[in-house]
C-alpha cells in the first residue's frame, strides 16, 4: 500500500471519529439544558428523587466518550466516581457532592461547541483535501516519469498538505475529552485517601482478630495446662513423704504437662511471627510448608531466593497468606496438584496460587480468605480470587517490596 493510500485511510478513520462526534455532541446540547434544570427542581426538593437518575445517565454518556477518546488515543481515559449507595438522601447527597460528576457537567458546554466545529470541519475538509493532495501527488508522479529519478512513494507524506489536517483535529479532541474527563488531582487524593482509611480499618480489624485468637489460644491452651501442672504439683508435694512412689507418678505427669506446655507456647510463638522466617528466609519457609502438605506443590521460587531478602512484615504477610491457601486447599478444594509462583519486578511482589478443586470458594465462608484480604491491605497491596463452581481456583496477590 503506498504512503497516499495509508493516509488516506488514516484520514478516513479520523473523519470517522470526528463524525461520529456529531451526535454526541447534540446529546451534550441537550445535557446542558437538563443538568441545570435537575439542579433547580433538586434545590426545591420536587427533583430530588430524580437527580441520582439524571447522575447515572451523565455518567454513562461521559463514560462512553471516554472509552471513544481512548480508543483514538490508544491508552484508557480513568473514571472516579463516589458510589451512589446507600439510602435515598444518601444517593442525592452523593450525587450533588461527586467531583466527578461536576466535571462531567463542565464538559457538557464544551463538548457541544468543539465537537460540533471539529466534525463539521471534518466534513468541510474532505473536497479540498482530496483535490489538493491527489492533484499534488499526480504532477509529482509525472515529473517523477520524466525525470531520470525514479519515482519514491515513501516521499509522499511530505507532499501531503490537507489530509493530516483530520488526524491533528482528531487528536485534539480526543486529548481535550481526555483532559476534561479524567478524575481531578483532588479526587485521586480523596479515593488515595479513602482507600487508605479503609485498609487500616481492615488491618486494625485484622490486628484485632490476631489478638483475640491469640487471647483465645492462651486461655483455653496454656493456661488450662499450667492449671493442671500446679495441680499435679500440689498433689506431689502433699506426697512426698506420705507416698513417694505416688509423688514422683504426679512428677512425672507433670513433666509431660511441661512439655505439651511448652509444644502449645511454640506454636503460638510460630504464628505471630514464624521463627522458619528467621532461620531459612522466605523460600526456606514456603518449602517447609510444602513439605507439609500430602499433595504435589509445583513451586516458582526464584523471585524470593535471590536478591535482597523483603522487609519482615512483607515476608509474615507471604507466609500468612501461603499457609493458608495450603490449609485451606488441604482441607476444602479436593485438589491433587497445586501450584505457588512468585514473581518480582517494579517493587512489587506478586505471587499467584492456583490449585485444580473442586472451586467455590467464597471469602465469607469461614474459609480465612477475608483474612488475607486484610492482612494484604494493611501493607497497600491487592488481593484476587477467582474460584468458580468446578474449579481452578486462583489467588494472585500482589504487595510493595521496595526493590
Amino acid at each position: 500500500m503506498s504512503s497516499f493510500s495509508s493516509q488516506l485511510r488514516r484520514s478516513w478513520q479520523a473523519s470517522c471519529y470526528l463524525s461520529f462526534g456529531l451526535p454526541v455532541a447534540m446529546a451534550a446540547f441537550l445535557g446542558c439544558f437538563a443538568v441545570p434544570i435537575g439542579v433547580f427542581f433538586t434545590a426545591f426538593v420536587i427533583g430530588a428523587p430524580a437527580w441520582p437518575e439524571i447522575v447515572r445517565v451523565l455518567r454513562r454518556f461521559a463514560g462512553s466518550e471516554r472509552v471513544r477518546a481512548g480508543d483514538w488515543l490508544g491508552k484508557p481515559i480513568p473514571e472516579l466516581y463516589l458510589p451512589l449507595d446507600g439510602s435515598p438522601s444518601d444517593r442525592v447527597r452523593l450525587a450533588l457532592t461527586d467531583p466527578g460528576t461536576w466535571r462531567d457537567a463542565l464538559w457538557l458546554p464544551v463538548a457541544t461547541f468543539t465537537i460540533l466545529v471539529f466534525g463539521v470541519l471534518a466534513l468541510v475538509l474532505w473536497p479540498p483535501a482530496l483535490l489538493v493532495d491527489g492533484a499534488a501527488a499526480g504532477i509529482r508522479r509525472a515529473l517523477d516519469r520524466r525525470s531520470v529519478r525514479p519515482y519514491d512513494s515513501a516521499q509522499e507524506p511530505a507532499r501531503t498538505r490537507l489530509l493530516p489536517l483530520h488526524e491533528a483535529l482528531a487528536d485534539t479532541q480526543a486529548r481535550w475529552t481526555a483532559a476534561l474527563l479524567k478524575p481531578s488531582p483532588s479526587a485521586k487524593l480523596g479515593q488515595r485517601v479513602a482507600e487508605l482509611a479503609e485498609s487500616r480499618a481492615g488491618a486494625m480489624e485484622a490486628h484485632s482478630a490476631e489478638l483475640r485468637r491469640i487471647e483465645r489460644d492462651l486461655h483455653d491452651g496454656v493456661q488450662a495446662q499450667l492449671v493442671a501442672l500446679s495441680m499435679r504439683v500440689g498433689l506431689a508435694r502433699q506426697q512426698v513423704k506420705s507416698d513417694p512412689d505416688a509423688a514422683a507418678q504426679w512428677l512425672a505427669e507433670a513433666q509431660e504437662e511441661i512439655d505439651g506446655t511448652l509444644a502449645a507456647l511454640r506454636g503460638i510463638v510460630r504464628t505471630v511471627h514464624p521463627p522458619v522466617l528467621t532461620d531459612r528466609g522466605l523460600a526456606g519457609a514456603v518449602r517447609a510448608l510444602a513439605v507439609s502438605m500430602d499433595i504435589p506443590v509445583e513451586m516458582n521460587l526464584a523471585a524470593v531466593e535471590s536478591g535482597h531478602r523483603l522487609p519482615a512484615s512483607v515476608e509474615a504477610a507471604v507466609y500468612f497468606v501461603i499457609a493458608e491457601c495450603l490449609t485451606n486447599i488441604r482441607k476444602h478444594s479436593g485438589a491433587d496438584r497445586v501450584s505457588v509462583r512468585f514473581t518480582r519486578a517494579d517493587g512489587m511482589l506478586q505471587i499467584v496460587v492456583t490449585d485444580n478443586g473442586r472451586g467455590g470458594a467464597e471469602e465469607h465462608g469461614g474459609s480465612g480468605l477475608l483474612g488475607i484480604r486484610r492482612r494484604v491491605a494493611a501493607l497497600d497491596g491487592t488481593t484476587e480470587i477467582t474460584s468458580p463452581p468446578g474449579g481452578p481456583t486462583r489467588m494472585k496477590v500482589e504487595l510493595p517490596c521496595g526493590s
